[in-house]
């Protein structure tokens, strides 16, 4: 492992010569990210009374993103961001103007699930995009790995703040502005991005191998995955279960506002992590991140008003920057060679089959037991999996890391 990064660190890798730009749009087009499926979750939910088939509408956008990271990742590696981006954007967009209008037909919940799907699949995958490009702009060292920790950084906090604007524009005379403000940043973001100089001059690295799973078939790179999909189930969970918390205070606009509070402890800690991570070996540090998580999750079932889980909300949030911190780092030396944006696809692929797992089943257990049940659900489910992550920890010892892809 290399030393800690510096916040002089940071600012050397976004004032870098060509990084103005693609920045910028960057974090135009990632901004979204985490809104648009908040909006349609509480859309739907505000259409149809059911938070049941809100879930399995948002976990299928989720599903579509998962789907589509991988091979849109594989795509950029081989030909460069811009013109998937530009392709990508413009079939997103028809895609989200087809589920609107489901939705406002009263569709049947099948077709407005296979819309949400397309939006997902469709959605251009400018994280991926983004973080590959520093590859390109910076040499390995630690000014590398600040430009990877700002990437996880900003994204998280676009997880956090998402949430929030969703709730705010869901309380809008039309429902579905969320979506709408949502998708046409997102496209004009990636539009933007694939059109700087840096993105258009991007060239693909040599592959390092030529496996059909690709980045994923490292076993490293299946640890950071198995971590990152722990993260998005528990996240899943409190996704749904917050909003449903609001619902049932009475103050239903509030679901979003409360997730947005995670930021506050989130991006502060995030920035100190950077500096001084801990546990120091990646390898304790991906299972021991998890277990902390999921604990500080399960106690979200003990307040019983919603300033009481706005607190606990604040608590938990001082560990999701570190986690999406400690994958962006990991994927750096556990991907073959050429194949960074893709393993970084698959990162995304994890988070989002784990949200869209837990979505699903938090949407069940609210209906059945209320938001403490769904809590107590994802601490015990991301407990487990931080387990699983503990007997697979000498997949990311240094000496395992060697680019390899034999091994388990």
């Amino acid at each position: 492992m290399s030393p800690s990064t510096s916040l002089n660190d940071y600012r050397t890798a976004l004032t870098t010569s060509g990084a103005l730009a693609p920045v910028v749009t960057s974090l135009l087009g990632r901004l979204p990210i985490a809104m648009i499926g908040m909006a349609l979750l509480l859309y739907v939910q505000r259409e149809t009374s059911s938070f049941a088939i809100a879930g399995a509408v948002s976990a299928a956008e989720l599903i579509g993103v998962a789907m589509g990271s991988v091979a849109q990742g594989r795509i950029i590696d081989r030909r460069g961001p811009s013109a998937p981006l530009h392709v990508m954007s413009a079939l997103f967009g028809l895609a989200v103007a087809a589920t609107l209008v489901a939705i406002e037909t009263g569709a049947a919940t099948p077709l407005v699930v296979a819309g949400a799907f397309a939006m997902g699949l469709l959605q251009p995958n400018i994280g991926s995009a983004s973080r590959a490009l520093w590859g390109h702009l910076l040499p390995p060292g630690r000014v590398r790995e600040a430009a990877f920790s700002y990437e996880a950084i900003s994204l998280e906090v676009f997880f956090i703040l998402g949430p929030g604007l969703a709730g705010l524009l869901v309380a809008m005379p039309w429902a579905g502005t969320g979506v709408v403000v949502g998708s046409v940043c997102m496209v004009l973001g990636s539009v933007g991005f694939a059109a700087t100089r840096a993105a258009r001059t991007q060239r693909p690295e040599p592959q390092g191998q030529g496996a059909l799973l690709g980045a994923i078939a490292a076993p490293g790179m299946r640890t950071v995955a198995l971590a990152s999909m722990g993260f998005g189930v528990v996240i899943g969970f409190i996704e749904v279960a917050v909003p449903a918390a609001a619902v049932e205070a009475g103050q239903p606009t509030m679901g979003g506002l409360l997730m947005s509070l995670a930021s506050v402890s989130s991006v502060a800690v995030g920035i100190v992590y950077g500096v001084h991570p801990w546990p120091r070996p990646m390898h304790l540090r991906l299972p021991a991140l998890l277990l902390g998580f999921a604990g500080l999750v399960a106690l979200l079932a003990l307040p019983s008003t919603l300033l009481g889980l706005a607190l606990m909300l604040l608590l938990a949030g001082c560990l999701i920057t570190p986690q999406s911190t400690t994958h962006s780092v990991a994927v750096e030396f556990a991907a073959p060679p050429g194949t960074a944006a893709e393993a970084f696809g698959w990162v995304v692929t994890a988070v989002t089959t784990g949200a869209a797992i837990g979505q699903s089943v938090s949407g069940q257990l609210v209906e059945l037991g209320g938001p403490p049940t769904a809590f107590l659900a994802a601490g015990a489910a991301g407990a487990a999996l931080a387990g699983v992550l503990h007997l697979r920890r000498n997949t990311l010892l240094p000496q395992r890391t060697d680019l390899s892809l034999a091994g388990t």
